[in-house]
């Protein structure tokens, strides 16, 4: 089944395979206990390859929207959920190699109740303008484990089929006309 959050441009690289255009895999991790040394919010990001990335994120990026970011060269393995009728599609995430850094957010992490949420966005090496899906696959991590060597987890979509509908939850407190 064809994914229609894919621009045209990498529909054809999927294709072709062009040899002067590389599909830039790229995740970023983010969780309210992430913080830059300056004390702002910030989130892990990587790209799998073997230099640095300087990309633009898409306007409705959740942290730095439509600014251009800085996704560091590492090694990771991610095998993309299926364009599927499953009811919640789930997928292994990898990070091998990872730095004191992404370690040191991942602990901050470890001590709140907060879910870590995880963007995957391919992007052209002929265009490094904006992601090449959008909207970019949003999941949450759940059961991470980690060595000296890597980090890895499962993530899943959002689960809207347990979610409650329509979000409202009638109590007397919020809704005192239903008490007599």
């Amino acid at each position: 089944m064809p994914n229609p959050a894919l621009s045209q441009a990498i529909k054809e690289a999927y294709a072709s395979a062009p040899s002067e255009q590389i599909i830039l895999h790229t995740l970023e991790l983010r969780h309210p206990a992430f913080f830059d040394d300056a004390g702002n919010p910030t989130a892990i990001r990587v790209v799998r390859d073997h230099v640095d990335l300087l990309a633009r994120l898409e306007a409705s990026a959740p942290i730095q929207a439509s600014e251009i970011v800085r996704f560091i060269a590492m090694g990771f393995e991610l095998d993309l959920p299926p364009v599927d009728t499953m009811p919640v599609p789930e997928i292994s995430v990898t990070l091998d190699n990872v730095s004191r850094e992404i370690v040191k957010h991942l602990d901050a992490a470890a001590e709140s109740q907060s879910v870590i949420e995880v963007t995957y966005r391919p992007y052209l090496s002929t265009d490094l303008e904006g992601p090449q899906m959008d909207p970019p696959i949003h999941l949450v991590l759940t059961e991470v484990e980690a060595d000296i060597f890597r980090v890895s987890g499962r993530a899943r979509m959002l689960d809207i089929g347990n979610k409650a509908f329509p979000g409202v939850i009638y109590s007397a407190k919020s809704f005192p006309g239903l008490t007599r």
